[in-house]
This record gives C-alpha cells, structure tokens and sequence, in this order.
C-alpha cells in the first residue's frame, strides 16, 4: 500500500511550469484514430489515465511511440474497434473513441466510463448526439456498441452544457458527410485545443469557444505535429497553494485568460496576481475573506476547482458557501476535512464552510484527483503529519505530485509499505 505524508508547510516560493493539460490529451490521443496518417503530440503528461489511452490504441491496432516527450501515433493499421469494457471502463474520458471510430470503422463497443465517481456521469448527451448523426445505439450490462453504415450531418442541441459529449460529437462530425452544428456547446479551453489540432489534420470546425460550433464533414484527415494545451486545473491549484501557506510564487507555461474566472474568486478571497503572456505569479499573503461561490460551466467558477478552494476558504474570516450545481455529490473531501477538524456543513449540494478552525493531521482518503489535491493543500496548514491514502486518484491527474510540491519547499513524501495502522484500512473501506 502507498499514502502521502505531509507536513505543515512554510511559505510556499519559488517558479513551477504547468504540465500538459489532462483533459485535452484524453481527447487528442483518441483523435488520432482519424487519421491516415502518423500524427505527434507534444506536452502530453506522464499521467495514468494517458498511459490507459495508449493501451487502448495499442490493443486496437495503433501504434504510439515517445521520444523527447512527443508521442507519435499512427492508427493506420487498426484492426478493430471493439474495446476491451475493462480498460475504457478504468477512466471517463474513452468514450472519446466512440466518435474517433466510428466514423471510419461503423461499429464501435466500448465500456461505460469509469473514473472519479460523483453518483453520476450520464453520456445521454453523447449518445443522443451520436443517434443524430445516424448511429444505432444499444447498451449492454458492461458496455454500449454504436453501429453506422454512414454517419451524416445534423443540428444538435445539447440539454446542458458538456465539454465532453461536445468534443466527442465534434470527432465524429469531423468524418461525416455534410454539415453539423453544434448549438448550446461548451466553451472549455481543451473544447478549442481539440478543434485547433483536428482543422491541422484537415478537418473544417468553426466557432470552437463559442457556443455554437459548426463542423463541414471531410472524407479523410491527415497527419499533423501538435502541442497540448497548459493544465489550467493544476495550474490553479498551485495557486490556491500560495493562498494557504502565504507564500509567493510563479506557474510558468500557462495561458493565464483560461484561470482568468478561477483567479477573479481568489481576488475577492484575497490573493492578488501578477500575469505575463505566459505565467502567473500568485501573492498568497494577507488576510483571507470568506466568500460565496457557484460552480458552473466555463467561464464560470469550475466544478474541479471547489474542492482545492474549500481549503482556502478554512482560512476566511467568517462563514463561506460552495454550491456545485455541476456536481452536487462531489464533497467527500469535507468528510476528510472534518476528520482533521475543519467544521464543513454538506446539504443538498451546497457545503457551508466555518471558518479559524485549526486542522490536525490524520489518515484521510482521497476519492478523485481534486480531492486528493484539496487534502494535499490540507497537510500543508495542518499541525502534524498528514497521510492520504488513495494515491492511485491522484496519479491520474498529476505526474509526480510529491516532486512538484517539493519545488516549491512543500515537506511531502510517498511512502510504500505493507504493514500501516488498521485506522487506514478501516478508512479506506469506509470511504468507498
């Protein structure tokens, strides 16, 4: 077994670059699957939900080499589209190769996505959307097939905003035969990184960023040399860092309008910024204010950045409120912080924050990357050693956690061993 340790931390200080963004290379590996040529990747991170792609593609008949951290893929002798339910069933994001599939191979299975559990990721966008097109969907116990003798044009209008059903409709229009339109759309950053790298391969996508995307189908794609967009999500957990422990630092090789809705919630909690074209330098001195947050869709205040923020807002004077409308059960991480001695209210999707609460180290769980990263920034301002248990959640998100936090003076360690406490057994059973 394996857990973090941490301990209360200094000033955080020093410069960190932001890795490759998770989310576009998901989708951007399965692209790769259009075309009929070799496409290379740069700035894809060394993470495990990457190292599950490649596996698929692997198992399907592609072939993805690395060297100097660009990945090539060539998918010109894929032999199938069936997916192995328990590879595509191990993270959410490979119902990307529903729509990367099945335009070229008409029938496509796949398992239903895995993943952070928040109760409930439907793909009901996605499928309608395929339906549209011209697919025949059914499901299965542990899997779903999409067959398509051709798939055609058709307006879509999504019931809610999805950045994935909108990148996984827009690699199955790239293929098809006429025009679609995508109304209601998301305007995610990794939504534009997608539709930038597939019009290099060839395809005809307008209005990425907007909420109205319109692709004209083309009868094949080419190959392309690609760079991945900046993660955003650790870009700003590095942020909120220095919101918690004070400090002062800079996240090199970032866009700094895609945190531009994360960072004007952290100006009114009370940390102050500094941009160039490409870095951010954070100021996480001073007196921290409580707050009132709603999660919603980009540009709104994520979803995947209330997790790591209720830690900062334990330092607020006075009461704060998350409410995630995007995912109203994803506050397991109050349960841990409570167990530290943080004093979080959870009802009906919305966690009630009291504030000048001293928190304790213990053994915590992490459940899903950003929580893994909330109970990170926890250890961080917490008397005493931290353990969180669950690192393989946080592996999916980061490369090397403990090495990056260490950059910027953080006390963490990775420990490995087989006999630990029964508490952080019992934990890890009862957080399931």
């Amino acid at each position: 077994m394996r857990w973090l340790e941490v301990n209360c931390s200094k000033p955080l200080s020093g410069k960190i670059k932001a890795p490759g963004s998770k989310n576009s290379s998901l989708a951007l590996l399965a692209a790769c699957c259009l075309a009929d040529e070799p496409v290379s990747i740069s700035n894809i991170p060394q993470i495990s939900d990457v190292k599950v792609v490649l596996q698929i593609l692997e198992s399907i008949g592609a072939s993805a080499s690395c060297e100097n951290g660009t990945y090539t893929i060539d998918a010109r002798n894929v032999h199938t589209a069936q997916i192995d339910p328990k590879l595509s069933s191990v993270f959410r994001a490979a119902y990307y190769f529903a729509g990367a599939l099945l335009a070229k191979h008409r029938k496509v299975s796949i398992g239903y996505p895995g993943g952070d559990n928040f109760v409930s990721r439907p793909i009901d966008q996605h499928i309608k959307g395929l339906k549209a097109l011209g697919a025949r969907v059914t499901m299965h116990e542990t899997y779903y097939t999409l067959e398509a003798d051709r798939l055609n044009g058709a307006e879509i209008f999504f019931d809610v905003v999805t950045g994935g059903a909108t990148i996984n409709l827009m690699l199955a229009a790239a293929l098809a035969n006429g025009k679609t339109t995508l109304y209601n759309a998301a305007k995610d950053p990794e939504v534009v990184d997608t539709a930038v790298m597939l019009n290099k391969m060839g395809a005809h996508i307008y209005g990425a960023g907007t909420d109205t995307i319109r692709i004209q189908g083309v009868t094949s794609l080419g190959g392309c040399s690609y760079s991945t967009t900046p993660d955003r999500l650790i870009a700003g957990a590095y942020l909120i860092a220095a919101g918690i422990t004070g400090g002062t630092l800079t996240v090199e090789d970032v866009i700094p309008e895609h945190l531009d809705p994360s960072m004007a919630k952290l100006s009114e909690i009370g940390l102050s910024f500094e941009k160039t074209d490409s870095s951010i330098t954070v100021h996480g001195q001073g007196r921290k204010r409580a707050t009132r947050i709603r999660t919603g869709k980009y540009p709104m205040f994520e979803s995947d950045f209330q997790q790591p923020v209720t830690v900062l807002l334990l330092k607020a004077a006075g009461r704060s409120t998350i409410s995630d409308r995007i995912y109203p059960k994803r506050f397991n991480h109050c349960d841990q912080l409570n167990r530290m001695g943080a004093d979080i209210v959870v009802k009906n999707g919305v966690a009630r924050i009291n504030s000048h609460r001293e928190l304790t180290g213990t053994w915590v769980h992490a459940g899903d990357i950003r929580a893994g990263t909330a109970l990170v920034l926890a250890g961080l301002m917490a008397e005493g050693v931290t353990r969180i248990t669950g690192v393989e959640h946080i592996e999916r998100g980061y490369e090397d956690i403990v090495r990056d936090f260490r950059l910027l003076g953080a006390d963490i360690s990775l420990i490995s061993g087989d006999g630990i406490a029964d508490d952080a057994n019992n934990l890890r059973r009862n957080s399931r």
